[in-house]
């Protein structure tokens, strides 16, 4: 993976307790919160686990944490670097999702210029959470910021394709969602039987592409 280019930020993080065992670190911001997790688990022997956050990082210890390693955590330096991805995965989406035409409204776009939006930038994978497979994709399209819908739906079908605040995402599986519906896709993000079995990882880029349905 190639570097665009790199600032190194040492800065006071808060450190909060997170049962005996963890604390949550929190960030400036998504890339600070993923170079700090590497560097933790690279180099903090004490350390089992790190699990980035869109502004923090769980941090897992073998032992209970001590104030040593609290302070170590709020101000150690990471290097915060821009990388081109070596991987593109492009995922085929049918934009007939019920939340378009609102979301095109809260965007001050029509439809067919929320799906050139969409489709017309490369995602990147920030982390992975609230489900087995489902990435949070970071564009660069400030006009796709929507709000999460004010009442989530009891059930949001496995492919859905959406939008929530600055990410992307596709849901790999049925589940309860509060994210805005833009589209689906025949993509299987989530496969037990294939390796890796998430379509989608961290620092993987993705390219949304138009299938032409409409509603």
């Amino acid at each position: 993976m190639a570097v665009d280019h790199a600032a190194v930020t040492a800065t006071h993080r808060p450190v909060l307790t997170y049962g005996t065992h963890a604390v949550l670190v929190e960030c400036a911001g998504t890339a600070e919160a993923i170079a700090l997790a590497e560097r933790v688990s690279a180099e903090f022997d004490e350390v089992v686990e790190t699990i980035p956050g869109a502004r923090t990082v769980l941090v897992r210890c073998a032992r209970p944490v001590h104030d040593q390693l609290r302070r170590r955590l709020s101000t150690v330096p990471v290097t915060v670097t821009h990388q081109h991805p070596t991987r593109t995965i492009e995922i085929g989406v049918a934009y007939d999702g019920p939340d378009l035409l609102e979301v095109a409204g809260l965007c001050g776009l029509d439809v067919e210029q929320v799906i050139a939006a969409h489709t017309g930038q490369t995602w990147r994978v920030a982390f992975c959470g609230f489900a087995p497979g489902f990435a949070y994709l970071q564009g660069d399209d400030e006009r796709l910021t929507v709000p999460r819908r004010s009442t989530p739906r009891a059930e949001v079908a496995a492919g859905s394709v959406a939008l929530a605040d600055t990410w992307s995402s596709v849901y790999p599986r049925r589940a309860p969602g509060g994210w805005q519906l833009i589209g689906s896709t025949s993509a299987s993000l989530w496969d037990a039987a294939r390796t890796p079995p998430a379509l989608l990882g961290p620092g993987v880029a993705v390219r949304f592409v138009d299938l032409g349905a409409r509603p």
